[in-house]
């Protein structure tokens, strides 16, 4: 199974999601690759997208959104998986909202969506983000959930790979997305 993992990040926290996640992909027998948004031309050679992206403003960046206009053809001819990475709620947890992501989960006809909380770090941002992030009281800290990020790509492995299973074998579960159309 080849996987592509694609994030959008502007301060390199959500691209850190993106290699744990390609980490425990690749660990449980995943062919990963992990590239930005802007720098991938086709999604072909590929049975499952991970496409990410960082939170600002309550919208995903703007190479996830053209990257999913983009190739949305393609997609919606295989198994693609969203996540966003951003904004923490009080006790770190993540802001439960699908952001951006919602409109482009129903366009591709992506298989799921997820939320983890991200990382705040001042000391990165610019003025204007600094005055944001003090206006909305975001508490500043690193909340990402490693494990959870590593259960979420083990996941997302056996899943695909029960599909491939189930049309090598007897046919009458639907395999990947391409079959079922």
């Amino acid at each position: 199974m080849k996987v592509l993992v694609s994030v959008a990040s502007r301060h390199g926290s959500t691209a850190e999601i993106a290699t744990a996640l390609a980490a425990s992909m690749r660990h449980h027998g995943a062919q990963v690759d992990v590239n930005a948004p802007e720098h991938v031309d086709e999604v072909d050679a590929y049975d499952v997208v991970v496409l990410g992206s960082a939170v600002y403003r309550s919208r995903w960046l703007r190479s996830a959104r053209e990257f999913s206009d983009r190739h949305a053809a393609e997609l919606r001819e295989r198994d693609v998986y969203l996540f966003s990475s951003g904004p923490v709620a009080s006790g770190g947890r993540s802001v439960n909202t699908c952001y951006d992501a919602c409109a482009v989960a129903e366009r591709i006809e992506a298989v799921e969506h997820r939320t983890f909380p991200g990382k705040l770090d001042p000391a990165v941002l610019g003025t204007g983000e600094r005055m944001v992030v003090r206006m909305v009281g975001a508490p500043s800290g690193d909340f990402r959930d490693w494990d959870a990020i590593g259960a979420w790509g083990a996941r997302i492995v056996a899943r695909t790979t029960a599909r491939e299973r189930d049309l090598d074998g007897i046919g009458s579960a639907p395999a990947r997305r391409g079959a079922r159309r």
